[in-house]
């Protein structure tokens, strides 16, 4: 250890906390300060964060709240560290996730690694073929309202590393700036947005709630991706007799259910003949609802499945209008969109088209649409005749299947009339 530090933190440890902050992206904070003005002078920044690191003597910066509209009006706080102090929290996440990971509970999928949401949508599709009924879990309000005292005690329970414990604390504590430059000094809540949120918020949730069921009640599985969790049950009165259990645990933990939100839900298919209210529920970017379904000989039945929801496919319809503006990139020709864009299309099919593929065809009907709008302002002579700008685009892919990656999943595209 080094004699004149307070602590012993590898400057290795520093320097691959840099990488993946690189890696990670993400705009500038309260300084203003980009990642390539921070590589302008990057030995001499990483050396300062290691060496206030090592000394005690670093403290977090205010986080910078922006608020991200949401689907029902609201709005979601979302917490803005600087490049800086995204990467002391890589620092501090490096040392411990590796501790911490080994014993997370293997239904808890969100932000761990070799993990991830399409592997919780497709486990809760074959429990919802298992089971009957599923409690769709909403915490209110869950990043703001962590207890501080509680997600410390949660920590210690995996190490004791004291310059770990130190700043872990004085992030919780750290104060937000919001949009009007007013300060809020943080009593309770860890800011969604950054590096080790995710982290402590898995840490307080598996002792919170993945273990106690586990410890408790091993005979009823759920999946829980950060704090969006979905139980299953056998019976109704089974799923009303852990919802008041799981009330009570929340409640020890200083959380609550919003009940407008919380849902109970009737996974109706071909076998089950009951009746419920609610028989659909949204998870991961995905809707579980009663869908018709065709088995391996042809017969129609009604399977309870998962495929792109509502909400999703109109955020990407959002995206492709709002945000790519295809009709003033006139100056791109359609090979050069092609390479832009597949990267994008290709990660939505890959995520959202994983299950029922087909019902994303709205959201790549409207790539095609917004590519016939390109045509026509590219090309006078499709300028007014959308119908005719539809036709060359259907001609491009006729001639080039592949030039588009979601056109090999459309065969009226690349079909000959």
């Amino acid at each position: 250890m080094n004699a004149t530090k307070a602590f012993d933190i590898p400057k290795e440890l520093v320097w691959q906390a840099y990488l993946d902050v690189k890696r990670s992206s993400g705009g500038p904070g309260l300084d203003g300060l980009t990642m390539e003005a921070f590589e302008e002078d990057l030995k001499n920044q990483l050396y300062r964060l290691w060496n206030r690191m090592s000394s005690g003597s670093y403290f977090p910066p205010p986080v910078m709240r922006v608020e991200i509209p949401k689907s029902d009006g609201g709005v979601r706080g979302l917490g803005i560290p600087t490049i800086g102090d995204r990467i002391a929290q890589a620092v501090v996440k490096r040392y411990l996730e590796p501790l911490v990971e080994p014993k997370f509970h293997e239904d808890s999928y969100g932000y761990r690694p070799n993990r991830s949401a399409l592997d919780a949508v497709r486990q809760a599709r074959q429990r919802c073929w298992r089971d009957d009924w599923v409690l769709d879990l909403d915490i209110s309000k869950f990043f703001d309202k962590l207890d501080h005292a509680l997600v410390m005690r949660a920590v210690k329970r995996f190490t004791d590393c004291k310059w770990v414990l130190l700043y872990i604390e004085r992030w919780l504590k750290a104060d937000v700036q919001l949009q009007d430059e007013t300060i809020l000094h943080r009593e309770m809540g860890t800011p969604q947005g950054g590096v080790i949120s995710p982290l402590l918020a898995n840490i307080f949730l598996h002792l919170g709630f993945d273990q106690w069921m586990k410890e408790n009640y091993p005979h009823i599985h759920f999946e829980r991706y950060a704090d969006d969790i979905v139980v299953h049950c056998r019976s109704l009165k089974q799923l009303q007799w852990i919802k008041k259990r799981i009330e009570q645990r929340l409640k020890l933990c200083k959380l609550s259910l919003n009940d407008k939100k919380t849902r109970v839900v009737y996974c109706k298919d071909s076998r089950r003949s009951g009746e419920w209210t609610c028989q659909s529920f949204d998870f991961l970017g995905y809707t579980f609802r009663p869908r018709s379904s065709r088995n391996h000989r042809g017969e129609l039945f009604v399977s309870f499945s998962p495929a792109i929801s509502r909400k999703a496919s109109k955020s990407l319809r959002q995206t492709i209008r709002r945000e790519w503006k295809l009709q003033a990139r006139s100056q791109h020709s359609i090979e050069e969109l092609a390479r832009r864009l597949n990267p994008v299309i290709t990660g939505w099919i890959n995520y959202y088209g994983r299950f029922c593929r087909s019902e994303m065809h709205s959201v790549l009907d409207r790539i095609n649409t917004a590519l016939a709008f390109w045509a026509m302002r590219k090309f006078k002579k499709l300028r007014g005749h959308k119908t005719r700008a539809h036709k060359w685009l259907k001609g491009v892919a006729q001639r080039e299947p592949s030039l588009f990656a979601h056109w090999k999943y459309q065969g009226w595209m690349t079909r000959a009339v």
